[in-house]
Order: C-alpha cells, then sequence, then structure tokens
C-alpha cells in the first residue's frame, strides 16, 4: 500500500492500532468536529488516548462544552461497543483521572502508561510524557503559567488565520513557528525527546509513543524510535498502525494538500 493510497481513505479503512494525544476538550481552541470526522473514516483494533483528552485545568476556571466535544466521546463510545479496545493513557491536564488509574470499564482501560506490541514484535511504551518535563513535574507554577502564554498565542493564531483567509491564503501557525524558532523552546522539545527515548533504552524497550509537548514526530534517538502522536489544537496530527506493523503519522494539513491536488474527475459526454 502505497502512503497516498494510505493518506486518504475512501471508505472506512481498517487498521490494527491508531494514537491521538493532546486533544483538549473543554477549550475553544480544540478540533473536536475535525477529530470526529477523523474517527469516523478507520476501524480499529485498538486505540490509545495518550493524555489530555479532556483538560481539566481549563474546566476548572470555566465550562466550555460545545457539542462537538460531546460528538468526539460518543464517536469514541461507538467504537468501543462496536469492538475496538479504547485505552485512555492519562495526562497531567487530565491527572484528575489518575486516582482512578487501572479501571476497567468493558472495553475500556485507564492507565497511566501501558507497553504496545506491534505486530512486527516491537515492544514500545505509550505514556503522554509529562513525567519527562521537569517544568511540569518540579515547577508546576511555571507550567501554568506557559500554558496561559500557549492559549495567548493560539488565540492570536484564531485572529492571524480568520484575516490570512480572508485574503485568500492558508493556515499557518504561530506558536508552531515559535517552538521551532525560539531556542528555549527548541531546546526544552530536544531535552524531553532525550529524557523519555532514554527511560526506554534503560527499559530494555524499542521504542515510546508520546505526546505533551504538541510537537508530532517519528525519528531515532540513538537505538530508541521515538514517535509523538501531536494534538488536535493546531497540527491535527495522530499515529496509525497498518497491518503489516509499520507505523504512519498522519498529517491533516498533508490529506488537504493531497485532496487539493487531486485531479478533478471529467465529467462524462451527454
Amino acid at each position: 500500500m502505497s502512503s497516498a493510497q494510505r493518506l486518504v481513505p475512501t471508505k472506512k479503512q481498517r487498521v490494527r492500532t491508531l494514537w491521538i494525544s493532546d486533544v483538549h476538550l473543554g477549550t475553544r481552541d480544540c478540533q473536536a468536529e475535525r477529530l470526529a470526522e477523523f474517527l469516523k473514516r478507520y476501524h480499529a483494533e485498538r486505540i490509545y488516548l495518550v493524555g489530555d483528552i479532556i483538560d481539566g485545568w481549563k474546566l476548572r476556571g470555566g465550562f466550555y462544552w460545545p457539542q462537538a466535544h460531546s460528538n468526539v466521546i460518543r464517536r469514541l463510545l461507538t467504537m468501543s461497543k462496536r469492538g475496538t479496545e479504547v485505552v485512555y493513557v492519562t495526562g497531567n491536564h487530565d491527572e484528575f483521572l489518575r486516582r482512578y488509574s487501572s479501571l476497567l470499564l468493558g472495553n475500556i482501560r485507564l492507565v497511566d502508561e501501558i507497553e504496545h506490541t506491534t505486530l512486527d514484535g516491537r515492544r514500545l511504551l505509550v505514556i503522554h510524557g509529562d513525567q519527562f518535563d521537569v517544568i511540569t513535574r518540579y515547577h508546576k507554577w511555571l507550567a501554568f503559567l506557559g500554558d496561559s502564554a500557549y492559549e495567548l498565542t493560539l488565540t492570536l493564531n484564531r485572529w492571524l488565520n480568520h484575516w490570512r483567509s480572508r485574503w485568500g491564503y492558508g493556515y499557518w501557525s504561530l506558536s508552531a513557528y515559535l517552538k521551532h524558532k525560539v531556542k528555549s523552546a527548541v531546546n526544552f522539545i530536544s531535552d524531553f525527546e532525550e529524557a523519555i527515548a532514554h527511560e526506554c533504552h534503560k527499559r530494555g524497550l524499542n521504542g515510546v509513543i508520546c505526546g505533551h509537548i504538541h510537537h508530532a514526530e517519528i525519528r531515532r534517538i540513538g537505538e530508541v524510535e521515538y514517535l509523538n502522536c501531536g494534538d488536535w489544537v493546531e497540527s491535527c496530527t495522530a499515529l496509525i498502525e497498518h497491518w503489516d506493523g509499520s507505523i504512519q503519522l498522519y498529517r491533516l494539513a498533508e490529506e488537504q494538500a493531497q485532496r487539493a491536488a487531486a485531479p478533478v474527475a471529467a465529467e462524462p459526454v451527454a
């Protein structure tokens, strides 16, 4: 199967595993409609929700929960009823669920971390990743401050892209640009990746699947395979395991570009 065929399924596609993280239901910047559409197109044996699915931090400050956010929960419950195993891995924004770790409700499991074995035998740690973020672990007030700054950039994103669309330009993410250009942000991402890869190496695992830093990527760090789901706030990314054991990084932007470039079918001649 080619990468182009994988990107845009023409009907519900059967895959072995889906991973999504950092959805942040309960916030205004959550792209719930796009996530629901993504989930509708796949039938998975198992789906991992890799933390920060519900934003408990934000909900404490004021309740925001439109129908689109309920639709995501409903879609996940429907998948569970139809045989998909749903594994909810807790994160720092939904840490209120950690007191219920190891809970099993029908086809839905709640865990803090779990090991996944791919079809070709690779052993991968599945964890949100906040445990390897020094700021989140030891300086929580800085984490709250950083979260507020990130929310400000997302608000600026909304206004910026509103005017870009009116002038005929495509979506552009200010926060993603800053992550790649600001030295401290680049160093933070690099330190996070190195720390979590080191832990996997210590445990004798082949790799890790995580979220937390809203930076989707698949790459090798030494002997460890590092896979980050990204997020459904700005980048709309996910990881997909196919039936040969390979794992694909899905990016909504790439799918949209592929669709835009696809030739339009000619009208039949009467």
